[in-house]
């Protein structure tokens, strides 16, 4: 609409140049025009700000919330399968793209179609012939877009798994740095990082149809060649029209580009609606158990890849006794402990706790009563007393530092600069192995839940401190569900419960005095670490 003021005086000056007078009517609905176009622009604006951009910034945010709702409630099964830099993408970027065409791309698409018709219908009231000549080639240019639909979508599809690729390439090599150095890998390591970037800027690359509108200005100059030539049309209008379609060109490819942009999008719309639309675990904010021992009742369950790990597993872990999950490795321990706090759903069988069906109720009330402690530590970049008290976030400091006591937490603590108020790094870069699982088991202390899993709780613990933890952990468990996934024989040795899990079935089952007796896996596991 802009572009109407300027052209509109030029025409006005060069006529008083020619003519050496403008005439009324011309000058009074160049005053009109004027007033309208400023008019427009400014309730434009006020609108675009208002319902545009304000709302579209609202909706994104709540789009934002939803997928981290969402995805709090998701099987945990879910992220095996995914890595952390396609869900951050998803929720940042994805998001920013659709916050993007919603603010920017619909907009000025709407904006660029609305003002080129208006110039267009103008140009009309001059010569309809110049006006064809110039505009010919708008709807050639929307047919080829909208026609290379499932191109672009195909292309940008391969764009995103490549950006997610590269990104995935630069976050382990600066997780991997350590170890890249050491075995001298860095060298060989960029090369294929950079074939990654690589194939993310040639992906990147797609032809588009806005070339082909500058065949209308070559068009406008022919034909307005051989009507200006043949007196049908004065120098003024032909040079007039040619002003006009230098310009008028303008927002129409930006419209185009947005129009690629809106189609494309597409597909980060499918990767949001594949969180939105995954199933949930739902079920009753309600405990009815009576009790806390936990019965596997003939459990099945594969991955999402069909790869089966348990088959008809059955034992009961009593409340008051320690039942430990031994066996080789891929065996289906840690399963059944992730089973057993609902991480994921069983394909087959009952899990209870207390007679209460576990997949019958919602996942963070069963958690409520569970205490965890996993051989993977997970700690955030906070103060030492931050990340204990996430056992039990309305914690008084005497209690987290009571819990952290009973973890041999302060050893390592006092020795720190702030003490309890240090800051650990990110997952605890500034602690040892060991210092970081006596944070994690200082935060089971710190629930004193009436379960507790621990899968290779001490394994990162020196000789000392593991028997003084084990110590403060036989306190914890009195009267409790307790199941330990343990790999050394001599930690399990004093257990009530043995079950030996071996293709996801249950082996043996029965006190560590009674599997020495036979001569099963048990007895030759005990028999290979002495």
């Amino acid at each position: 609409l802009v572009l109407m003021l300027p052209v509109g005086l030029l025409y006005m000056l060069s006529s008083y140049l020619l003519e050496g007078e403008v005439p009324r009517e011309k000058l009074s609905f160049f005053i009109i025009a004027i007033v309208i176009v400023l008019a427009l622009i400014a309730i434009t604006t006020a609108f675009q700000y208002r319902s545009t951009f304000l709302s579209t910034y609202v909706e994104s945010g709540v789009r934002r919330r939803a997928l981290a709702e969402k995805l709090r409630k998701i099987p945990l099964s879910y992220f095996g399968k995914k890595d952390l830099a396609d869900l951050t993408n998803t929720i940042m970027s994805d998001c920013a793209i659709l916050e993007t065409a919603s603010s920017h791309w619909i907009p000025e698409l709407i904006g660029a179609l609305i003002s080129t018709t208006l110039i267009v219908i103008s140009l009309f009231f001059f010569d309809w012939r110049m006006t064809l000549a110039a505009v010919w080639v708008m709807p050639i240019a929307f047919i080829i877009v909208l026609c290379s639909r499932s191109v672009m979508g195909k292309i940008h599809e391969q764009s995103s798994r490549y950006r997610i690729a590269c990104l995935d390439g630069i976050q382990e090599g600066l997780e991997t740095l350590r170890d890249l150095r050491s075995y001298n890998m860095t060298d060989s390591y960029m090369e294929g990082l950079n074939k990654k970037i690589k194939a993310v800027e040639s992906h990147s690359i797609v032809a588009s149809a806005q070339m082909i509108l500058k065949f209308g200005i070559g068009t406008v100059a022919v034909v307005g060649s051989a009507l200006l030539i043949k007196g049908e049309i004065s120098l003024l209008t032909f040079f007039m029209f040619l002003l006009v379609v230098t310009r008028m060109y303008k927002p129409l490819q930006i419209s185009l580009q947005n129009l690629a942009a809106i189609i494309s999008a597409d597909v980060n719309c499918k990767r949001m609606d594949e969180i939105l639309s995954h199933e949930e675990q739902t079920g009753s904010n309600t405990l009815t158990n009576k009790g806390y021992d936990i019965k596997f009742d003939h459990i099945a369950f594969s991955y999402e890849n069909g790869e089966q790990v348990l088959s008809d597993v059955s034992f009961t872990a009593k409340q008051g006794e320690v039942t430990a999950l031994i066996g080789p490795s891929g065996g289906g321990k840690t399963t059944v402990s992730r089973l057993a706090a609902r991480f994921w759903d069983n394909d087959a069988g009952t899990i209870t706790v207390g007679g209460m069906n576990v997949s019958e109720i919602e996942p963070e009330t069963l958690l409520s009563l569970y205490s965890i402690v996993f051989q993977e530590v997970t700690l955030f970049n906070n103060t030492v007393m931050e990340n204990i008290r996430i056992g039990r976030k309305d914690a008084t400091d005497e209690e987290v530092m009571r819990a952290a006591k009973l973890a041999h937490c302060e050893e390592f603590v006092e020795r720190m600069p702030e003490k309890w108020n240090s800051m650990i790094g990110e997952n605890g870069s500034e602690l040892s192995g060991g210092e970081r699982q006596r944070i994690s088991i200082a935060r089971a202390f710190l629930k004193d839940a009436p379960i507790i899993l621990m899968d290779e709780a001490t394994a990162s613990l020196d000789v000392d401190n593991e028997s003084l933890i084990q110590e403060s952990i036989s306190k914890l468990i009195q009267n409790k569900t307790v199941i330990i996934i343990a790999h050394r024989m001599r930690t399990v040795d004093g257990v009530d419960k043995i079950v030996v899990l071996k293709d996801g079935k249950v082996a043996e089952s029965g006190t560590p005095d009674d599997l020495k007796k036979c001569d099963g896996i048990y007895k030759h596991m005990l028999e290979v670490q002495m």
